[in-house]
């Protein structure tokens, strides 16, 4: 098992697994006063954390499926990944994609968080690169013939 090291400058808990086979965790907001999301509007929340991500390894925040079905919340840029190298407080970019206002006060759930393995590449830079079936066909062009 991994460990990450929490810095908690909130008054909420820390992300925990919630069931044995759970990938994500929750993140809670961690605010003063209340926000109200307007509809179309994005904002930056704060959590109050910064974590100690091991190299190799991001965490990547993503929309909490309750508050995406019921409300139209969402992780605008989703998934975000917090890189390894980053020590500031985690902040979460939501968008309110319903028609009503949404509240969120201080320690509501308001994403999810899941650490995912990745490999570092090697770019190199060349003149050519081999032909594949699907070639360049872009946007929606598999499955089509």
């Amino acid at each position: 098992m991994i460990s990450i090291k929490i810095v908690n400058n909130s008054n909420n808990k820390i992300p925990c697994l919630a069931t044995q086979g759970a990938a994500g965790a929750d993140i809670r907001a961690f605010i003063e006063n209340k926000i109200i999301l307007k509809p179309m509007e994005r904002k930056l929340i704060s959590t109050g954390l910064r974590m100690e991500i091991p190299f190799g390894y991001e965490l990547q925040i993503r929309p909490r499926s309750g508050l995406a079905f019921k409300n139209g919340i969402t992780v605008i840029n989703s998934p975000g990944t917090i890189d390894s190298d980053y020590r500031g407080e985690i902040s979460i970019l939501l968008v309110n994609l319903s028609n009503e206002n949404f509240e969120i006060n201080n320690g509501d759930r308001i994403a999810q968080i899941v650490l995912s393995k990745y490999e570092v590449p090697n770019f190199t830079e060349t003149s050519e690169i081999s032909i594949s079936q699907r070639g360049e066909d872009g946007f929606g062009s598999t499955g089509k013939k």
